[in-house]
């Protein structure tokens, strides 16, 4: 099983801690306003290793890492 970080949007308010700490370049500016009008964050899902860097770093812990299916690589 693989990992990956989840986001909520709803509680990402853009400030883009872990744009900066993504070892892989997978998180990146959405373009889009969440309810509370913060510019949220996206995952690239293929660039993603799960690594836990965006979990740690955000300071209002909009992340889970979660198990996926597929390949373990």
């Amino acid at each position: 099983m693989a990992k990956k970080a989840q986001i909520n949007l709803e509680k990402c308010k853009g400030c883009d801690l872990c744009i900066d700490v993504c070892p892989r370049r997978a998180i990146r500016k959405s373009g889009i306003s969440n309810q509370k009008g913060y510019d949220y964050v996206e995952i690239n899902f293929e660039l993603c290793n799960g690594c836990g860097a965006c979990y740690i770093i955000c300071p209002d812990c909009c992340f889970t890492i979660v198990e996926t299916a597929g390949s373990g690589r």
